[in-house]
């Protein structure tokens, strides 16, 4: 049987457990082990961790909270053998968009036909997504052919920078000119979503699909990123500039700022488009924040349909270090794609009756000669007898046998 999707009918789809963390770690680590060592430590940190909190992270899924979905995993398990796992989490508070964290597969597995089993198994089990986001490295064939292959298309193109000590030092030197700069509370949460929602193109505001909500925390939540400060040895510093002449936010921003010392500081920046020129204020701020740590760079990434932000951090000397593609896709996209289909039960009169004739096609080429003479030969023939009577405005003429007679040739004798 062909089918236009395959599927392993062999391969079991089901939520993670304690037992195949062992399996997760070995996919994590050939994962990472291609793209460098700080890489492959990181993973190993990730794991740790996860070890750690996850009967935590399990018992938080089981109720309503804002951790539910925090580790919200699937693994694709054939016999007892791991074959790939995919992380998903809510893109907004809504849950009306959700994100593809990472999707890991074995080296000796069908990755195409895995990976879609994966994700279209998301598709199905979690109703509430309308809209599915993810993000890839431009040089992942393999990952951009998957994604692909299950109709997710280009979104935008998200460029990672990275400004080197000593330019965050010479940044710091400058004195930032942001007289209206405020710290962030619950109550500018209007003015953060109003920021947000000029600060992008339409279509990615409507993928985004944000609202006030998504720009408010919970007490819940504010014990819950102190906890994860804590133990990460971080902090996080935010404010936003304030303009009083048409009382909105110009400008945000949001720095990560770790004290070991190891990783760089990261940091989000969200700026109007009419208000530009606050890149260089807001950059030489972020530097003077990140002199009371340890000297380290700051990241920070650029979209591109933010090409002001590009050109002043070529201009300042910031290095590339990573480019991604942001790929959507909506539920309603293609309806049977995650379906198993048979080109063998498929009646191409059954798929083709919209393009059917609703009657039986009259056929070209008529002459009108034929149906002239057709018309002719129907019309009945008046006997002489009978009388024509052809009646008008302006005329009354009738023909009786006497006429015809008259006109008739007079017979030979």
């Amino acid at each position: 049987m062909t089918s236009l999707i395959p599927r392993n009918l062999s391969v079991v789809i089901r939520p993670v457990q304690y037992r195949d963390l062992d399996g997760i770690e070995r996919l994590t680590q050939e994962s990472f082990a291609a793209l460098s060592s700080k890489g492959n430590s990181f993973a190993v940190q990730q794991m740790q961790q996860l070890r750690s909190w996850y009967g935590l992270l399990k018992c938080l899924s089981w109720f309503p909270n804002p951790l539910k979905y925090r580790f919200c995993s699937y693994v694709a398990e054939q016999g007892r053998t791991l074959l790939g796992m995919i992380q998903v989490s809510p893109f907004n508070r809504t849950r009306s968009t959700w994100r593809i964290d990472r999707v890991m597969l074995d080296r000796a597995a069908d990755k195409q036909g895995i990976g879609s089993q994966l994700l279209r198994h998301c598709f199905e089990s979690i109703l509430e997504a309308r809209t599915w986001l993810l993000e890839v490295n431009v040089n992942d064939k393999e990952a951009l052919a998957l994604y692909r292959q299950n109709g997710f298309q280009r979104l935008a193109e998200i460029t990672y920078w990275e400004i080197g000590p000593e330019l965050l030092a010479e940044l710091a030197q400058a004195e930032p000119d942001l007289p209206n700069l405020l710290p962030v509370s619950n109550a500018d949460a209007q003015l953060l979503y109003q920021l947000d929602t000029a600060s992008m193109p339409p279509l990615v505001r409507q993928v985004f699909d944000r609202n006030t909500r998504d720009f408010k925390i919970s007490l819940f939540g504010v014990l819950t990123d102190a906890v994860r400060q804590w133990v990460s040895k971080t902090e996080v510093v935010s404010g936003y500039v304030f303009e009083p002449q048409r009382k909105a936010a110009i400008g945000y921003f949001q720095v990560q700022l770790t004290r070991k010392g190891e990783t760089p500081h990261v940091a989000t920046l969200t700026v109007h488009p009419a208000y530009t020129w606050l890149y260089p204020e807001l950059l030489s701020q972020l530097a003077r924040i990140a002199q009371d740590f340890p000297q380290q760079g700051l990241q920070l990434a650029s979209s591109d349909y933010q090409p002001e932000r590009e050109e002043y951090l070529e201009q300042i000397g910031a290095n590339r270090i990573e480019h991604t593609l942001i790929m959507s896709r909506s539920v309603w996209h293609k309806l049977r794609e995650s379906k198993f289909v048979s080109l063998e039960g498929i009646q191409w009169t059954e798929v083709l009756q919209g393009l059917q004739p609703a009657r039986k096609p009259i056929p070209g080429g008529m002459s009108w000669a034929q149906q002239t003479q057709q018309i002719k030969s129907d019309r009945p023939v008046p006997s002489k007898s009978e009388s024509i009577s052809l009646s008008g405005q302006n005329f009354n003429l009738e023909a009786s046998p006497d006429s015809e007679s008259a006109d008739a040739p007079p017979e030979k004798k």
